[in-house]
Parts: structure tokens; C-alpha cells; sequence
């Protein structure tokens, strides 16, 4: 463990997806993963493309962290069966899958594709189905743990992306239901919603302008970060989430509390 961490996840052992970063602005899987490990588990590291991947793997090894990775396909139910095999098979036993794979969705109704409906549902949705599947079985095995998905703001505030958002409000349903179903095996499951965050994914072709713009849309201006959903995601992971599961848990500087600025 880096001494920069107190250990808050010592012991326990994580598979996270979509841990890879795209460049050098962080991602959200990639600054949770960061943090697991820097609280001491140990992290399996998951994203569909290797030199993604590696960036994570080398900054969580020069933190002093213990990590390994597989790459694959989380929509595949072969691959988040042997991604969970993996972990299990390299640590000895599982605690938390952190869900973080998404893809975005644009257009209403009457304007997207059936083909394109059906990839945004498989990735944002299915996916988070079969790889809780498989790891769900190990933690409940290990003395139980945590499931946390990744949703999105966008689940309770539509802004022309519908794509998307039903499938972020499907990640919310499949999350209450399952912290039911598996309540009895001490497994929670939560989600986090977050807003408007500047990381990896969203950068890509995002003007200063627009940036400033999503910055203002927070009643408290502060441009959010994947640090604020990482941090977010290690009291859900921790033991100090004990007693909570089956919520929603938005991260978004109160930007879903506001109408849109202009």
C-alpha cells in the first residue's frame, strides 16, 4: 500500500472496468482504481483496449499498489467470466466489482437506429448484468462485499441523449433490484449518478467554451473531477457503507438541482 493511503480497503481484493484511460487527463475507472489501490486492495483492472490499460497498471505500480489486468470485452459473457476467474485465481477471493464501463447515445426515438439502441444497452446495461453474474457468487463466498454501478445524471434529467439515459436509468433499476436479490448473501449494491465530470472520455473534441460552460452549470462553479467519483466510490466500497445499499448516489455539485445556464 502507498503511504499516501490509511488502508480503508486493506485486505479486500476489487475487479474495476473500464479501468483504462485514453490518454494522460484520468478517467473515472482509472482514478477509482488509483484509489482502491492506494487504500490497499489489491485491483484487477479491466478495459477493452492494452495500452489503456497500462497507463492505470504503471501509475498503481509506481504508487507502490498491487494490480494486474485483463482485457476484454464486458458486453461478453465469456470474458467477465474469466475476468472474475482471473481475480479470484490470482488474490484467492473477490469483495467489489466496480461497474464503470458506459458508452454515450444520442438522438430520440425517432431518430436512432434499432442497431445503435441495442449496442448503448448492451454496454451500459447487459454488461453490468453479466459481470455481476459472475462476480457476485465470489463475493458472497468471501464473506460478502460490494457492487457498485455507474450511472449518470442524465438517468434523472434528460437532455437529448435518450439512448443514454434510458440506459442510465435502467443501471438505477438494476441496482435496487439487485441489492434486494442479493441482500441475504451481504452483498450491497449501490450506484453513483455523476454530472458533468472533465476526465478521459469527455475531453475528447471538448472546447474551452464548452468546458467553462459545465463548469457554471454547478451552483458551486467547480468543474468536477473523476477524484470526486473515486472518492465517492471508496465509501461505497469501504466498510464504513456498511448499512447502506440499494441507493443512488448523485455526484454532481448540485448541478441536477439547477435549470440549464446560458
Amino acid at each position: 500500500m502507498s503511504s499516501n493511503g490509511i488502508g480503508r480497503l486493506t485486505g479486500k481484493v476489487a475487479v474495476v472496468t473500464g479501468a483504462g484511460s485514453r490518454g494522460e487527463i484520468i478517467g473515472n475507472g482509472q482514478a477509482t482504481a488509483l484509489l482502491f489501490a492506494r487504500e490497499g486492495c489489491k485491483v484487477l483492472l479491466v478495459d477493452s483496449e492494452e495500452e489503456n490499460l497500462s497507463r492505470t497498471f504503471r501509475k498503481i505500480s509506481d504508487q507502490g499498489g498491487e494490480a494486474s489486468f485483463y482485457v476484454g470485452d464486458v458486453s461478453n459473457e465469456l470474458d467477465c467470466q474469466k475476468m472474475v476467474e482471473l481475480a479470484v485465481n490470482t488474490y484467492g477471493h473477490l469483495n467489489i466489482l466496480h461497474n464503470n464501463v458506459g458508452v454515450g447515445g444520442s438522438g430520440t426515438v425517432v431518430e436512432v437506429e434499432a442497431k445503435q439502441w441495442d449496442h448503448v444497452m448492451d454496454v451500459n446495461v447487459k454488461s453490468m448484468m453479466l459481470t455481476s453474474k459472475y462476480a457476485i457468487p465470489e463475493i458472497a463466498s468471501s464473506g460478502g462485499g460490494t457492487v457498485i454501478n455507474i450511472s449518470s445524471i442524465s438517468a434523472i434529467r434528460p437532455r437529448g441523449l435518450t439512448p443514454y439515459t434510458v440506459s442510465k436509468g435502467a443501471v438505477i433499476a438494476l441496482t435496487k433490484a439487485m441489492a434486494v436479490d442479493h441482500a441475504a448473501d451481504k452483498v450491497r449494491v449501490n450506484c453513483i449518478l455523476p454530472g458533468p465530470i472533465f476526465s478521459s472520455m469527455t475531453s475528447v473534441n471538448m472546447t474551452e467554451e464548452v468546458r467553462e460552460l459545465r463548469r457554471i452549470s454547478s451552483p458551486m462553479g467547480i468543474e468536477g473531477s473523476p477524484m470526486d467519483i473515486a472518492n465517492a466510490a471508496l465509501y461505497l466500497a469501504s466498510d464504513e457503507s456498511r448499512w447502506v445499499t440499494g441507493i443512488s448516489l448523485i455526484v454532481d455539485g448540485g448541478v441536477s438541482l439547477m435549470s440549464p445556464q446560458r
